[in-house]
């Protein structure tokens, strides 16, 4: 039997398995990225990413890529049965990412960019075609590729495999289940002409049918229908059901039908992100509902904490006890974002006709008084590598016109007067320093700061329990 040795292996090339992959590769490290199919899911899943993730593909020198893939999501609307706007959001052009902050995109496209730029990392090798079979020990995986089985050795291993992640049942690593369980029937098309649809994505809370109409990347389009109780799913998949359904939102011609599938919408979360050497990143540490967007890009989130963190460890350079600080702090993040867009989901869902004329009534007054919510921030990364008690750590740095591109992978400390148009960000501190994932370590004294941090990446008293923050589970 064969062996392939790497640094870091990774299990699944989707978008959060080769953009770790790329991260990894561009700081050196070698890594192997095994997938079971041969090519790239030829049709939409995720359909929205937004600020913070376009400044991470700008990291990666794929901004131009994920901007033909994608386009800027302009307003969103919650609307009733009736038509009336329950609620808007209008999505900024400029975000603190540097960026508009909300971006609708075709997964297919953007993966194929990142599959073609990890080709050119000399470091980096996908293995396509590839099956997991099990692991041998914690650093060691075994896998089959066109019936041959081998071995992969690995010093760290992750699993970014997807809901049903072979790695985390492998692991006997057990789920949260946050009781949100929807079916939904998901319509993916292609646009014909786009006059007579609509030009901002929608959701219809409509007790008879909760509906979702969004733009996709450019000439693409989705809608979504809730299954109601005691209907059958199978039904849904027919051709004059489907088209039963997208009457009243499409003209004849107006699109091609290009997918037909239903999924569950529910929240989920690993209890464990981590086993000794081996990690879970993406949807195989953590599932929501997709009403808030934030699926695809909570699974990057991970991947951006965890490969500078990896390099570290790998390096010599920080104490081990740092991977521990990946799940403390991405885990508080990733239950916000699933109980928010549960709750979100809740608004949409609801078909009980009291509690909706409830909710109508309640937030078209609210509206009526010029009260319509704004996007809250993004919630901050929870305790970890961070200097404790800083107002300002925790958080992702702004960035004002490309300053990543100027200031390079980091981490950075940015004193008062190196960059005068960041001097406002400082909020009277003499400087700030900025991890590699671009969240902010703490602010104050320049030496201090610097000093602190390596203190931090060294040794394991951070001023957090590193224990996981909710009970562990499985074997």
């Amino acid at each position: 039997m064969r062996t392939e040795t790497c640094d870091v292996l990774i299990v699944g090339g989707g978008p959060v398995g080769v953009t770790l992959a790329n991260l990894l590769a561009r700081d050196g490290v070698s890594v192997i990225v095994v997938e079971r199919d041969i090519e790239v899911y030829p049709l939409p899943r995720a359909a929205h990413f937004d600020h913070e993730i376009m400044r991470l593909w700008q990291e990666l020198g794929l901004a131009d890529a994920a901007q033909k893939a994608a386009r800027p999501a302009g307003a969103y609307e919650f609307r009733n049965a009736a038509g009336q706007v329950l609620l808007r959001y209008d999505m900024p052009a400029n975000a603190p990412g540097g960026w508009a902050a909300s971006w609708m995109f075709n997964q297919p496209d953007l993966e194929r960019a990142l599959r073609e730029r990890l080709a050119r990392e000399p470091t980096a090798r996908l293995l396509i075609g590839t099956s997991f079979e099990g692991f041998e020990s914690e650093t060691v995986a075994l896998y089959c590729q066109a019936d041959e089985p081998f071995r992969v050795e690995a010093r760290c291993i992750v699993g970014c495999d997807g809901a049903s992640s072979p790695v985390r049942k492998a692991l006997g690593i057990e789920l949260e289940d946050f009781g949100f369980d929807e079916p939904w029937l998901v319509i993916d098309a292609i646009e014909r002409d786009a006059s007579g649809l609509p030009d901002i994505n929608l959701q219809i809370c409509d007790p008879a049918r909760p509906t979702t109409c969004v733009l996709m990347g450019p000439g693409r389009r989705r809608w979504e229908f809730m299954i109601r109780p005691g209907e059958d799913p199978a039904d849904f998949l027919t051709d004059s059901r489907i088209a039963e359904l997208l009457k009243p939102w499409v003209p004849e011609g107006a699109v091609e039908i290009d997918r037909r599938a239903v999924y569950r919408f529910h929240g989920l979360l690993a209890y464990q992100w981590r086993k000794g050497r081996v990690l879970l990143a993406g949807d195989s540490a953590h599932q929501m509902p997709p009403f808030l967007g934030q699926g695809m890009c909570s699974g990057l989130h991970d991947a951006a904490n965890l490969a500078w963190k990896l390099k570290l460890v790998l390096d010599g350079q920080a104490s081990e006890a740092l991977l521990d600080t990946y799940q403390t702090e991405r885990e508080p993040h990733v239950r916000a974002m699933i109980q928010t867009a549960i709750a979100m989901g809740q608004v949409v869902c609801a078909t009980d006709p009291v509690m909706v004329a409830a909710r109508d009534a309640g937030m078209l007054a609210q509206r009526a008084a010029g009260k319509n919510p704004v996007p809250q921030p993004t919630p901050a990364q929870g305790p970890g590598l961070f200097r404790p008690d800083d107002a300002m750590a925790r958080r992702m740095f702004p960035q004002f016109g490309r300053f990543d591109d100027t200031a390079g992978p980091g981490p950075w400390l940015i004193r008062r007067g190196d960059h005068p148009n960041l001097d406002a960000l400082l909020c009277g501190h003499e400087a700030v320093l900025v991890r590699p994932d671009r969240y902010v370590f703490g602010a104050g004294e320049a030496a201090g700061l610097t000093a602190a941090y390596e203190a931090a990446l060294t040794s394991t008293p951070f001023a957090c329990s590193l224990a996981f923050s909710s009970r562990t589970g499985g074997a």
